[in-house]
Formats: C-alpha cells, sequence, structure tokens
C-alpha cells in the first residue's frame, strides 16, 4: 500500500480490488484412489477411508450389523452418506478405537463426513450445514475429590 490515497473514492476502489477471495476445497486421495479422515468424539478416535463400491461397510474387520447392533447406531453411521444421497456408492472400511459403543458411531459419522469433503468438496456445505464436519468436543467431567462423583456430594445428615 505505497499509493497515497486523496479522497474516500479512492478508498473504495482500493478496498474492492483487495478482497479475498473464498477458499477453494479441493479432492484428496491416496494413491489407492481413497479419501481418508479421522473423526473423534469422546474418547474414541475413528480412521475412515472410503472408495467408490457397493456400499459395502467394515469396521475393524467386521460388517457393519455385526459391529453396531442397535439400530440407532447403524442410523448414526449413515446420517452423512444419507445427506449428501451417496447411500450405496461408496465402501467404507473403518478402524476404531476406544470409548463405547455410542461414542465411536459418533467418531465414524464424524470421519465419514470428513472425507466425503475430502472426495468430493461439493458436499462440504450441505455437510456443514447439518453440523457433521464439527468434533462433538464433550468429554465426560473427571471426579472431585470430597465428592461422589463430578458434582454429586454424599448425602449430607445432620446427626
Amino acid at each position: 500500500m505505497a499509493e497515497t490515497l486523496s479522497s474516500l473514492q479512492d478508498l473504495g476502489g482500493v478496498t474492492a480490488s483487495a478482497a479475498p477471495d473464498a477458499p477453494v476445497h479441493v479432492q484428496k486421495l491416496d494413491k489407492l484412489g481413497r479419501a481418508y479422515a479421522t473423526g473423534k468424539r469422546k474418547n474414541a478416535v475413528a480412521r475412515v477411508w472410503i472408495k467408490p463400491g457397493s456400499g459395502k461397510v467394515t469396521i475393524n474387520g467386521r460388517a457393519l450389523d455385526v459391529y453396531f447392533a442397535r439400530p440407532v447406531l447403524r442410523m448414526i453411521l449413515k446420517q452423512p452418506l444419507e445427506i449428501a444421497n451417496r447411500v450405496d456408492q461408496y465402501d467404507l472400511m473403518v478402524t476404531c478405537a476406544g470409548g463405547g459403543l455410542s461414542g465411536q458411531a459418533g467418531a465414524v459419522r464424524h470421519g465419514l463426513a470428513k472425507a466425503l469433503t475430502f472426495y468430493e468438496p461439493d458436499l462440504r456445505p450441505a455437510l456443514k450445514r447439518e453440523g457433521f464436519l464439527t468434533r462433538d468436543s464433550r468429554v465426560v467431567e473427571r471426579k472431585k475429590y470430597g465428592k461422589k462423583k463430578a458434582r454429586r456430594s454424599f448425602q449430607f445428615s445432620k446427626r
């Protein structure tokens, strides 16, 4: 900004030319043609690879119905695919570690949404609007000394 501005009209011309462009999201694939992303929820971490296929889902070497037996967990996992209308278009290979089944399902959903945006950057606005790209940072509060749990005190008795 070496030039000197003498009026407000000159200022308007300078700011219009210096406006930054929106970030451009590009496709990120490995050498096997897969998109990879890591998802997290509570203490669970899920590593998700997606590639074009028939909709086969493998979690820690097991089928989806075997690993996530509860229908609610399977529904949570498939939400990003349903929003993007890509239910049977991708094969998923997932490794989960830590936490419980609910946290792992949330971690897989987070990782799957991120992997979808790496494979198809045009899906990013729809997934972001639903909140699937945001990591849910809520974790269990630690137990404090002198308390029964994190906040629960022992029962008070006047005697």
